[in-house]
């Protein structure tokens, strides 16, 4: 994106703080008194470092571009899109992830990242993978709102959590690690019937959270599948290009998350949820990457970057990993790197203007 255009749009968001600012919970330079963040791997910041499973990145090369070249426990080579978000939203540090020792104290005060790599809306995938299901995350929401009380009080609390920013990634571990690798699933259920329950799933989420304080919430869309390095390997048969089958079910799936979002905010009072469309900023990235300044858009920086992920085969002895990954629009095989996240934060930012409201 134009650095001319990213000036002016940031810009014109920070000129709307004194507006804003009468509606917020603490005195600040942001745009919101906090952001509490629920999911998966893209918006993981370091929860699996504390749990006994094999999805953490809590080792080189993942966090190479980030500060102090520290493996945070991100899956990116650097910052992830709601880190970029959080800084355009005027944070000069980042919500922690709640199992860190430095979710404590005033740090809880701009909020807390739940999320866990290989997590979605089927919770049987995270519970067999040790990582923390969506219902437990909500449960540790609960947990974090009676530490908010102790510390702010339960007006300032009520206030915070009321106008924080909600964000939930969820929905690409469901399909890519679960349904079109898993037999029972797929020959029991159709990619749509599988989808409505992952919506049902969904659902029950925004009822949970929005009785919880929660009036805000953003949640994205499925990015295109298909166009993932692991899966154009795995599912591709030798296909060229991105797997369309799977595309067109990230696509429907897509569809439903809008429909339910949309009845979700007639039923509560006062919710408002933005479903952020990642699909098509990173398919325009993978389809055209030199328009946006990259080189490789089919496999990832790490190893030969068509099946690493996670510490079994992206680590610190991954064969070839490249050298400059502001040139890839995919860090692994299933992340996208710093470079591309710019991209789908600025896309966040431009959709979830309603949400600073």
């Amino acid at each position: 994106m134009d650095q001319t255009l990213r000036y002016l749009r940031i810009s014109f968001l920070f000129s709307l703080a004194v507006f804003l600012s009468s509606s917020h919970a603490q005195d600040s330079t942001t745009l919101v008194p906090a952001i509490i963040t629920f999911g998966d791997s893209a918006v993981d910041v370091g929860n699996n470092n504390y749990l006994p499973t094999i999805f953490r990145a809590d080792y080189p090369p993942y966090g190479r571009d980030f500060a102090n070249h520290e493996a945070t426990g991100r899956f990116c080579n650097g910052k992830l899109a709601t880190d970029i978000t959080a800084e355009t939203l005027g944070f000069t540090a980042y919500p922690p992830a709640y199992l860190s020792p430095q979710a404590s104290g005033k740090n809880l005060l701009i909020g807390a990242n739940f999320a866990s790599a290989a997590s979605g809306y089927d919770p049987k995938p995270a519970i067999i993978n040790h990582a923390i299901p969506l219902y437990q995350q909500v449960e540790y929401f609960k947990e974090y709102k009676s530490k908010l009380v102790k510390i702010a009080g339960k007006t300032k609390s009520e206030s915070i959590i009321r106008g924080a920013i909600c964000i939930l990634s969820a929905g690409s571990s469901d399909f890519i690690q679960n349904y079109y690798v898993n037999p029972l699933l797929f020959k029991v259920y159709t990619p749509d019937q599988y989808g409505s329950y992952l919506i049902d799933s969904f659902s029950t989420f925004v009822k949970d959270v929005y009785g919880l304080g929660v009036r805000k919430i953003g949640v994205t869309s499925l990015p295109p599948l298909g166009c993932l390095p692991a899966a154009r390997t795995i599912f591709g048969f030798h296909e060229k290009g991105c797997v369309a089958r799977i595309n067109t079910d990230a696509q429907q799936f897509n569809k439903k998350l809008n429909s339910a979002a949309s009845k979700l905010k007639k039923q509560y009072s006062g919710l408002k949820i933005v479903v952020f469309d990642i699909f098509k900023p990173l398919y325009d990235l993978v389809q055209s990457p030199s328009k946006n300044g990259f080189s490789e858009a089919t496999k990832g920086c790490c190893g030969t970057g068509t099946v690493e992920t996670t510490s079994l085969l992206c680590n610190p002895k991954s064969f070839g990993t490249c050298p400059n990954a502001t040139q890839y629009v995919f860090w692994d095989s299933v992340h996208p790197s710093q470079a591309a996240n710019q991209v789908l934060a600025d896309a966040l930012i431009t959709q979830g203007f309603e949400l600073l409201g």
